[in-house]
């Protein structure tokens, strides 16, 4: 059985825990270590860490799950008694904070552990940033001009936008949820209140077309024009029309824009810390990061990185975004209640209407 094929058997039956031919299929039946990783970094840069980590640990068979940022945290609460990850590769910070507060991650110290500001490492070494991703207003270039897309967030609440928007289902999507909690931050910001926030997120589902299941799906559905304009993250917009040719551009929100620090971790009680920690610090050196700036347009967390040896696209991002203000001890405490409060009250209000 292939690898795509096992990782795919996997993820729909959670890690081999619903039939003996998965269970088969996730065994070590080569001999080899298994290292278990969890991610939501997609098939192209997962595979391409897996054949390179492989390649000089022939002892070790890379096994990851692609999942959603939240659908990780979910996964692992449900397995904390008997851990099927090894480690976490990659979720918004604050997705990691709260797993750490839970007791559901190990400390690790990397080697380069003072090459990363301080708010893109934990203070008690649960988890430290391997890429900022800035999160962007995208659109399929066949459909709209540069000119007539939406320069900020509030105009792609312009009714000609209506049955128009895809958005990536923000249950499960850590880019969403970002973008969300920082719609809803600011409205605390401005107005003391989230009553703002909720109409914009109103008027948002007023214009959305459909809230789709996973990043594949969206893709598909921007290019062939089902959808015109989404809201996701920079470095997955960028490397969708650099790889694919997919028509599709973005604009960096001119007010300002979510920059998070995507992580990486040690899951508590994993079957191998030893290879997780090696494959942490793999997939995290220089020569990783530098090749996932060009391969996949991630911009490092890690400021020993210099900036010339960095793709033009990167480099602009790096100095192009401009972060958007926001209480991010507002947001940990508050975005899973928050979008808890959207889903039962919010989703599907206005779509259609």
């Amino acid at each position: 059985m292939n690898r795509f094929v096992r990782r795919r058997l996997g993820h729909a039956a959670s890690l081999c825990t619903i039939s003996l031919s998965v269970a088969m299929a996730c065994g070590t039946s080569d001999g080899r270590t298994v290292l278990t990783v969890y991610s939501p970094h997609g098939k192209e840069l997962l595979q391409h860490y897996e054949l390179g980590f492989e390649a000089s640990h022939p002892a070790v068979d890379v096994q990851w799950v692609d999942m959603g940022s939240q659908e990780v945290l979910d996964r692992l609460r449900a397995e904390k008694a008997n851990p099927q990850a090894d480690l976490w590769f990659g979720a918004p910070a604050e997705i990691f904070g709260r797993a750490a507060t839970e007791g559901l991650l190990e400390p690790y110290t990397p080697t380069w552990a003072d090459k990363v500001p301080a708010d893109a490492r934990d203070a008690r070494a649960a988890w430290f940033g391997t890429y900022m991703t800035p999160e962007v207003i995208a659109y399929n270039t066949n459909a709209v001009t540069q000119a007539e897309a939406p320069k900020d967030w509030d105009d792609v609440l312009d009714p000609k936008w209506k049955g128009k928007v895809l958005i990536r289902d923000p249950i499960a999507s850590g880019s969403m949820r970002a973008i969300f909690g920082a719609i809803l931050a600011r409205s605390v910001a401005r107005t003391g209140s989230t009553a703002e926030g909720w109409e914009w997120l109103r008027r948002l589902d007023g214009n959305t077309k459909e809230y789709v299941l996973n990043p594949a799906l969206l893709y598909q559905k921007l290019g062939r024009e089902e959808g015109t304009i989404t809201l996701y993250n920079m470095p997955d917009i960028a490397t969708l029309e650099q790889r694919t040719k997919t028509p599709v551009g973005y604009v960096i929100p001119a007010s300002g824009t979510p920059l998070l620090v995507d992580a990486i971790a040690i899951v508590k009680g994993a079957k191998h810390p030893d290879v997780a920690r090696q494959y942490y610090e793999y997939v995290s050196s220089p020569a990783a990061l530098r090749d996932a700036a060009v391969k996949f347009l991630r911009i490092p967390a890690r400021t020993d990185i210099p900036i010339d040896s960095l793709p033009e696209v990167v480099k602009r991002a790096s100095t192009d975004v401009k972060p958007m203000p926001g209480d991010q001890k507002l947001m940990r405490d508050s975005l899973d209640a928050w979008m808890k409060y959207w889903d039962a009250n919010i989703r599907n209000s206005r779509r259609g209407k």
